[in-house]
């Protein structure tokens, strides 16, 4: 049986802000669109978490909230509860195989949490993941690069751009910020 899959989460630190935004397209195997106003990006943690996931939408899932209990063991310590949870992925073999990834953020912390126990900062303060992510991480990269605008407006615009170019992502944006 095919997972459903497809979209694109992107994340974009700046000026104070950070900005989570994904897409809404789920997708079965290669060529099917089940879902166009799917929510892949929302607020946990008293609203003042971000996170955004992708990949399998069940292990997404099970990632998402793994980590959210994770927050409330840790009283909402992000860096903390991804540093545990991928500790956890080493005991629980169920874990380690998660086809998912996510992005979580809050004011002042930027993380992609991997389906197999991996926790990365990134440098410059944009990530993404899922299918359309290099595209829109591109996108992020040259507007922020080369522009004044703000998170918001670079996350949006990046999945707007991603869009165009990947069949996985459609142009329904979520946008959420810390």
């Amino acid at each position: 049986m095919e997972q459903f899959r497809g979209t694109t989460i992107i994340a974009v630190k700046r000026d104070g802000r950070t900005a989570v935004a994904g897409d809404g397209q789920v997708t079965m195997g290669q060529n099917v669109v089940m879902k166009n106003n799917a929510v892949k990006v929302r607020r946990i943690y008293n609203n003042k978490v971000v996170i955004g996931f992708a990949g399998g939408v069940a292990d997404a899932f099970s990632l998402s909230n793994r980590f959210e209990d994770m927050l409330n063991k840790f009283n909402g310590n992000l860096m903390r509860s991804a540093v545990e949870l991928a500790l956890t992925f080493r005991n629980d073999e169920v874990m380690r195989k998660l086809e998912a990834l996510m992005i979580v953020a809050d004011k002042d912390n930027l993380l992609i949490i991997s389906g197999n126990g991996e926790v990365i900062e990134p440098d410059n303060g944009i990530c993404a993941i899922g299918s359309g992510g290099n595209y829109a991480m591109a996108a992020a990269q040259a507007l922020a690069g080369n522009t004044n605008l703000n998170a918001r407006e670079i996350a949006e615009k990046s999945i707007e751009i991603a869009a165009n170019i990947c069949i996985f992502t459609n142009h329904n944006i979520v946008v959420e910020e810390v």
